[in-house]
C-alpha cells in the first residue's frame, strides 16, 4: 500500500438503508487483530508451539466534530439501549471492512468558546467481511 491521505480513513455508520460517514473526524484509527492458541508441550523442543485460528478482532476509534444530528441521535438510541451498529471502515488503497460493532464508549465534549466534540470506540461483535479495493 503505499502513501495515502489520513483523511481518506473513514468510519461509516448504517443509518437506515445507506452507510454514512459518522463524522468529521480529525483523528481515527483501527486494529485488526487475531489471536493464536498457545500448544506448546513437553515435544515442543523447548520452543513455543502456536496454532494459527484463535479470536479475530476489530477495533476502531476516532475523534472529531459531528456533522449528522441523525448519525448522533441514532448512536444516542443504541448505546442507550446495549444494541449493535453496522459500520463500514474504509483504509484507502487497500478496501472496507465491514460488520457489526458494539460502542465502547461515545464521548462528546466543548470549551466555551468552541465546537463540540466528540470520540467513539467500537470493537467488533462478529463476523467483518473484506472488500478489497477495486482500481
Amino acid at each position: 500500500m503505499t502513501g495515502q491521505y489520513g483523511k481518506l480513513l473513514l468510519l461509516k455508520i448504517k443509518n437506515g438503508e445507506t452507510y454514512e460517514a459518522a463524522g468529521g473526524f480529525r483523528t481515527n484509527s483501527f486494529t485488526f487483530s487475531g489471536e493464536v492458541i498457545d500448544v506448546t508441550s513437553k515435544d515442543s523442543g523447548g520452543y513455543r508451539a502456536l496454532m494459527a485460528g484463535g479470536t479475530r478482532s476489530l477495533s476502531t476509534s476516532g475523534s472529531g466534530v459531528f456533522v449528522s444530528d441523525d448519525i448522533v441521535k441514532m448512536l444516542n438510541v443504541r448505546i442507550a439501549a446495549g444494541e449493535l451498529v453496522d459500520c463500514e471502515l474504509v483504509v484507502p488503497g487497500l478496501g472496507s471492512y465491514s460488520g457489526m460493532f458494539a460502542i465502547k464508549s461515545l464521548e462528546m465534549s466543548g470549551e466555551h468558546n468552541g465546537e463540540v466534540t466528540y470520540s467513539i470506540s467500537l470493537d467488533s461483535a462478529g463476523v467483518v467481511a473484506f472488500a478489497a479495493e477495486v482500481a
